[in-house]
């Protein structure tokens, strides 16, 4: 449950096979793929999330679902590869892991690395069971995945600590757009179609404009905006608003409910954070006799990718596939033909 530490334990022997750990939100792009690149770890450290869908081998194709089956397994258009696999896998940061060994001969079929094989590949020191898989090939967030026939949730009934909202950057240490921010971006795109019912957004000026204006104007028709979108969360408020973009519940684990009645499309802590809390954005806070509040304009003027920012099409089309009203022909049209 969200809000307390669990621990992971080997439903054949009780051998602990995680630290404690809280729950959090499955991140956007769990399951996406990013060329050749070395992945840092998906989840941070001292947090698990549960995938609620089918995921891992074995595959099986679109073509071989009717409606029915799509629909039991919560996909409403076209998803390549479809998985057949257990549902409720647990993800945890691979430093989180304990009392396990490696099987690298159980990997898939990986490059560099290793990634979910037809068998898991980690094993249970106490008694052998095999209970998780390693990922960590090129491309792939590096990750354990947790069977979860394999194990049991243990509560230790110690509350998770208090947790600011630290914003997150939108590019990362190699001066890039950030996966997160685009994962996390694409989603919210999909959330945010499927809120407008086909109609012209408003988005106030500035970041959110640089982040959804360009897809929203080659995704939904032009005409005066009848629908306005903004920020809302803990300590903003939404009046005014018709969707909101907001932090995840600390509690319920789903977006954070407005006051207002706007609806709510979550984004992670930290991109929400950036984006509704900017605070200083120089890494050495402006001094001297400068008013507060007000940052240095001299050089080296702040990185920034020579492309422009744009939210990941995985993410997007993974996201509206999984919505009941991809099914509507005016967004299926959007899903088949991008931004």
């Amino acid at each position: 449950m969200y809000g307390v530490r669990d621990v992971f334990v080997c439903a054949g022997c009780g051998a602990e096979l995680t630290v404690p750990v809280v729950r959090v939100p499955l991140p956007a792009g769990a399951h996406l793929s990013y060329g050749h690149d070395v992945m840092p770890p998906l989840m941070a450290p001292g947090t698990y999330a549960v995938d609620p869908e089918p995921s891992g081998p074995p595959f099986g194709q679109w073509e071989e679902l009717g409606e029915a089956e799509a629909t039991a397994r919560g996909l409403f258009a076209p998803v390549y590869p479809v998985s057949f696999g257990a549902r409720g896998r647990v993800v945890v940061a691979p430093g989180d892991v304990r009392g396990t060994r490696l099987i690298p001969e159980h990997s898939g079929n990986s490059c560099l690395g290793m990634c979910v094989g037809e068998r898991p590949s980690m094993a249970c020191a106490g008694c052998g069971a095999l209970v998780a898989s390693r990922v960590d090939d090129c491309g792939l967030w590096q990750a354990v995945w947790i069977e979860p026939d394999a194990v049991r949730r243990v509560p230790t009934g110690c509350p998770a600590p208090d947790r600011e909202f630290e914003p997150l950057p939108p590019l990362d240490p190699g001066g890039g757009w950030s996966d997160v921010w685009q994962d996390a971006t694409g989603a919210a795109l999909a959330h945010l179609l499927v809120a407008s019912g086909g109609a012209p957004l408003a988005l106030p000026d500035g970041l959110l404009t640089e982040v959804f204006g360009a897809p929203l104007d080659a995704l939904l028709p032009p005409g005066p905006p009848p629908l306005r979108v903004g920020l809302a969360g803990p300590g903003l408020p939404d009046d005014g608003l018709d969707i909101a973009l907001v932090p995840y519940d600390r509690d319920t684990g789903g977006p954070w409910r407005p006051t207002g009645g706007a609806v709510p499309v979550a984004l992670p802590d930290g991109v929400w954070a950036h984006l509704a809390l900017p605070g200083e954005t120089r890494p050495i806070p402006a001094s001297g006799t400068l008013p507060d509040g007000v940052l240095r304009d001299d050089y080296p003027l702040p990185d920034h990718p020579w492309y422009r920012f744009r939210p990941n099409h995985q993410a997007f089309r993974a996201t509206l596939a999984r919505c009941p009203e991809a099914r509507e022909p005016w967004l299926r049209a959007l899903f088949d033909r991008g931004f």
